[in-house]
């Protein structure tokens, strides 16, 4: 649980510059393509890093509902990667939020770039990352 509205929780997660506050594999984004913020369609430019790799990634907003769910898919080069998103619910003193992921990388693939960053399970390597993420955005508000 998030000590904050609905409302103020879908500005902080979908401020892609202060992502790099909270996630222990995202640096932050960018809107690009003319994209000025959060809406169905718009693109953005994302930055990771896990130790010395360092690698970005284009991302298209597919779900936009201020105070309810953001949510955007990931390629890389073109290759779909994952969806990610946040869900948003009042609850008694604050917001129950739900970050979440789906892996859309073929099976090939998904072992090619967990070898190539050293990420055996991309499961348990995500899961964690998310309660990181979640923990630091709750202390943030």
């Amino acid at each position: 649980m998030i000590s904050a509205t609905p409302e103020r929780v879908y500005e902080l997660v979908s401020d892609l510059p202060r992502m790099g506050e909270w996630s222990p594999e995202n640096r932050g984004g960018a809107w690009i393509k003319g994209a000025t913020g959060p809406a169905v369609g718009a693109a953005f430019k994302g930055k990771n890093r896990k130790g010395a790799m360092r690698w970005s990634t284009i991302s298209t907003v597919v779900t936009a509902e201020p105070g309810r769910d953001f949510a955007f898919d990931v390629s890389v080069k073109g290759f779909a990667v994952a969806r990610w998103g946040y869900r948003m619910e009042a609850v008694d003193g604050g917001t129950r939020v739900t970050e979440y992921w789906d892996d859309h990388r073929s099976k090939v693939m998904a072992k090619l770039t967990g070898l190539a960053l050293g990420i055996p399970d991309r499961v348990v390597h995500n899961t964690a990352g998310m309660e990181q993420t979640l923990e630091k955005l709750a202390a943030a508000v």
